[in-house]
């Protein structure tokens, strides 16, 4: 792979070749990227949606959105650092083709931005809700008239490919779906791969999939535009885009440092644990008088937090550039913290965070609220369009479609379209709409 590829400034319909050298700096594709994520109504939805903590009264424990725009955060200063060393190795890139080391942090940023963008309601829970639905629930039944492939992408339903959906998806009015650069959706997907096979290598790249079939056609496009190394001859699969690494990184950082931080002010974790667990990370810049000056313990751990993410962004960085031509070549098989010098500390914190936050009574028992309602949705969304499709809808199901959008596609031939989706209407929702929708299912809100 190489960059001059791999930075394309091309977008979904683009006739001409878009040139570097003749960009509006005061409009930058990459950055225009940005603000198409940021005003999308997907967006907006992330914060209504569950982070760590489920449903949570509190006001400062993070929502999908307050996470995703700091994991942006950070990708924009990994991406910028990391660009500013390439434009130093690479000189071509910047005097000849007029790439800049914004540019690499543009797209970071973006990516990072919309890394969570496909997440369903209720977290991680959310996505083996729907899942489970279709690997021992009801939708078992339509096991055998669909493909293998098709199947898979319903048992594992997966959220970096519902958001490569998102991004990328034409409807009425909207070809292309948000019309992000190449640049921007090589870099937001972690797994360009299909469901199948599964974990085909123990390579980082095959740890999920990154798009659904019916996003096939869309994923190859942007794939072959951008150089990406195919790495199978026998079933969709390619080398990761370099700046992918970065997004990664930057969401890894992220809910290492910050959930471990919501856990502590949430009162979950001790906060003696965060100056003996964070200390080792921050050894080199902490300056205990600042840090025992401060009055909160919500001002303290942010203290020890700030100093953290700026440890992991250094060393990141770092470990990036040490390895950059494994990355081209698509042999860097693991996330770029598995090599950090603070690996062991990283994995203490999130030994801790698993124990006394993933895994706390709040947390298990609205997830195991978020399994019913999604549960419920998919039964009675997936009848009411089949039946309709079948012609043997009731005067119930005719309500429930009343009540669903046009983007359900309940005429569709295809049952793979059709329960597809269902699958995205009730990803879309929030945390709030999903139970909403449960209620007046159930009959319990009028």
């Amino acid at each position: 792979m190489n960059w001059e590829q791999l930075l394309s400034l091309k977008r979904f319909g683009d006739t001409n070749k878009r040139i570097r050298k003749e960009q509006d700096e005061t409009r930058l594709g990459f950055e225009v990227d940005y603000d198409r994520v940021i005003f999308s109504s997907e967006f907006r939805s992330l914060q209504d949606k569950t982070q760590v903590i489920p449903l949570s009264e509190t006001d400062f424990v993070h929502t999908r959105l307050t996470h995703s725009l700091e994991v942006s955060v950070v990708g924009r200063s990994l991406g910028r650092r990391v660009g500013q060393k390439l434009l130093e190795k690479h000189p071509h890139l910047q005097s000849t083709l007029g790439y800049q080391a914004n540019d690499f942090g543009a797209i970071v940023a973006a990516a990072a931005l919309a890394h969570d963008i496909g997440n369903p309601p209720f977290g991680h829970s959310g996505e083996k809700a729907i899942g489970e639905f279709f690997k021992t629930g009801q939708g078992y039944q339509f096991k055998s008239q669909l493909t293998d492939k098709e199947y898979q992408d319903l048992c594992d339903f997966e959220g970096n490919a519902n958001g490569f959906k998102i991004l990328t998806e034409s409807r009425a009015g909207r070809n292309g779906g948000l019309r992000l650069s190449y640049a921007t959706l090589g870099a937001f997907m972690k797994y360009p791969k299909e469901s199948l096979p599964k974990k085909p290598t123990t390579h980082i790249a095959d740890k999920k999939y990154g798009f659904f079939q019916s996003e096939k056609a869309a994923f190859q496009d942007v794939a072959n535009e951008l150089g990406l190394t195919k790495r199978s001859e026998k079933h969709t699969s390619y080398s990761r885009h370099p700046l992918a690494y970065l997004v990664e990184a930057a969401d890894d950082i992220c809910y290492t440092i910050i959930d471990f931080e919501d856990g502590i002010n949430l009162g979950l974790i001790q906060e003696e644990f965060a100056l003996e667990y964070l200390s080792k990370i921050i050894r080199e810049t902490i300056k205990p008088e600042n840090y025992y000056a401060l009055s909160t313990k919500e001002d303290r751990v942010g203290y020890l937090r700030a100093l953290a993410i700026g440890s992991l962004i250094n060393d990141a960085v770092d470990i990036f550039m040490k390895n950059e031509d494994a990355i081209l070549n698509g042999n860097f098989d693991c996330a770029l913290l598995d090599k950090s010098k603070y690996e062991a500390q990283i994995n203490d914190i999130i030994k801790i965070s698993i124990e006394n936050i993933y895994q706390s009574t709040e947390v298990v028992d609205k997830e195991i609220a978020g399994y019913g309602v999604i549960n419920t949705l998919l039964k009675t969304y997936t009848n009411a369009v089949n039946n309709s499709f079948n012609n043997t809808a009731s005067n119930y199901d005719k309500l429930i479609l009343k009540g669903l959008p046009k983007t359900i596609e309940a005429n569709n031939s295809s049952l793979y379209s059709r329960l597809s989706s269902v699958c995205y209407y009730v990803s879309l929702l929030s945390d709030s709409k999903a139970i909403l929708d449960y209620k007046k299912i159930k009959g319990i809100s009028f």
